[in-house]
């Protein structure tokens, strides 16, 4: 029904998680439709998007292929004794936009699925723990998902990291109800980390 140019542009867009087939015509329609220089500048941000990303050594964030670390671990203002654990890169833009947190991070690259196949030596376990030598770490915030995978993960990561240093605080990020959601809507396992994870007024 479509000429193949566009059938193939469709099909590409198409493949992005989340994007359906009739949501991927009206992209590829919108691109067809505006100034040529619109779909250029997009292959051509695509085509060098391999070569110009890389992989921190260090904290597994994503960084610029001519960047040796991570600014976030190179900035001296920055407290490498503190370290906030994510599953994928993406994690840590949610946690700079806060601008409440000045340690460093380590990226897991994914969390413990047996189902999967990912196993801890699959993840970026052992260089955290490294690390908690390397920059004498004296704190580690675990900041995986409120999923079963990502609980799993958590508890495998205090064990170990105790295990290896007992000096070394390990804590998770709180888990509550989100501000302006009703008592009767929250599901019971975000109402259970909320009652184990109380505060008291001053």
């Amino acid at each position: 029904m479509l000429p193949q140019a566009l059938e193939n542009v469709v099909n590409a867009i198409g493949r992005l998680p989340g994007v359906g087939s009739r949501t991927a015509e009206r992209y590829a329609y919108f691109l067809l439709k505006s100034d040529p220089k619109v779909a250029k500048t997009l292959a051509k941000s695509l085509d060098s998007l391999h070569a110009g990303i890389k992989t921190c050594p260090k904290t597994f964030a994503l960084i610029s292929s001519d960047e040796t670390l991570s600014s976030l671990y190179t900035d001296p203002t920055r407290d490498k004794s503190v370290v906030l654990v994510v599953e994928e890169p993406l994690d840590i833009i949610a946690i700079e936009k806060t601008h409440s947190f000045q340690g460093t991070y380590h990226v897991l690259g994914g969390v413990l699925s047996p189902i999967d196949g990912v196993e801890p030596k699959d993840l970026h376990i052992k260089e955290l723990l490294k690390r908690v030598v390397d920059d004498v770490v004296h704190e580690i915030i675990i900041a995986t998902n409120a999923s079963v995978e990502g609980e799993s993960t958590a508890i495998f990561l205090q064990k170990a990291i105790r295990k290896g240093n007992q000096a070394v605080k390990v804590s998770r990020l709180a888990r509550g109800i989100p501000i302006g959601v009703d008592l009767e809507y929250t599901d019971q396992i975000t109402l259970t980390h909320a009652l184990n994870g109380r505060t008291n007024y001053e």
